[in-house]
């Protein structure tokens, strides 16, 4: 993650939740001095955070100290301890929060992410994400996919060029879209079309399209679509994917599944905060 941003980002979070003061924490401890705090897991799962814990704390006691105990990407279990951080009482309980939801939905991205890699378990298909993130937190949230064992698709509109069905559309045809992306694009803009029928398959593959993507397809109706693509040419099944369903598509031949559930469904990791006396 970038740190600049990633501080950037925390300070607007912390503006938002503390406004002028804690009410609470500024009554009753003032400037009272130094505490402890440990970050404990609440059930299994993969730990992804770490930064987000270092620098967020940082920007709250600038001479916090932190421990790291989990490793970045890696299992934890009930009942682990995490981190331990120390620093003024009040600066503790201030950013407390903001930085536990943060570390709870980023490990919870991570720990399905990883389910998803498992119950795949394919050597040459990677799973992906989606730009289905929660506005804010791409940046963190992706992050947490590539800490649960999986790869990131485009980061936004900016940086690959995506043609789905509303601009194929508008445009009046796969073929129309791609040419005026070719016209105006630099040569080292790739292009994925996203397809639907087999005709669409096979008007991508004729437009010379670098990633062929079959959307709501079904194992079966991939592996036929696939053998009219050519070799070399990248291929990606989305759309309508589950966990209970992801096993079907390992043998497809797909380059690439992308899910959108790993970011917008996903359920926090429980992890707990805790003084430490």
């Amino acid at each position: 993650m970038n740190k600049l941003k990633l501080r950037l980002q925390l300070e607007q979070f912390f503006l938002e939740d503390i406004g002028d003061r804690d009410v609470t924490s500024d009554l009753i401890f003032g400037k009272a001095g130094k505490g402890q705090i440990v970050f404990i897991a609440k059930a299994p799962g993969i730990f992804c955070g770490e930064e987000v814990i270092k620098t967020g704390f940082r920007v709250m006691d600038s001479d916090a100290e932190i421990k790291i105990l989990a490793s970045e990407g890696r299992p934890v279990e009930t009942g682990e301890k995490l981190a331990y951080v120390t620093g003024e009482i009040s600066e503790l309980l201030k950013g407390e929060r903001v930085i536990l939801n943060l570390v709870q939905r980023m490990s919870g991205i991570a720990t399905q992410t990883r389910e998803a890699v498992e119950v795949l378990g394919s050597p040459r298909t990677r799973i992906c994400d989606t730009r289905k993130t929660s506005p804010g937190l791409r940046m963190m949230e992706k992050y947490a996919v590539r800490c649960g064992g999986g790869y990131n698709h485009r980061y936004g509109l900016y940086d690959a060029v995506m043609i789905k069905d509303n601009h194929i559309s508008f445009a009046g045809s796969i073929t129309k879209a791609v040419e005026a992306v070719r016209e105006k694009a630099g040569h080292m803009v790739k292009i994925e079309v996203e397809t639907e029928t087999q005709d669409q398959v096979l008007e991508a593959v004729e437009c010379g399209a670098d990633c062929i993507m079959f959307d709501n397809r079904s194992p079966e109706e991939i592996r036929e679509l696939i053998k009219l693509v050519p070799e070399g040419t990248a291929t990606e099944a989305s759309g309508g994917i589950t966990l209970d369903t992801l096993a079907s598509y390992r043998d497809t031949g797909v380059d690439y599944i992308s899910l959108g559930f790993l970011t917008h469904t996903v359920k926090a990791l429980d992890i707990s905060v805790k003084v430490n006396i």
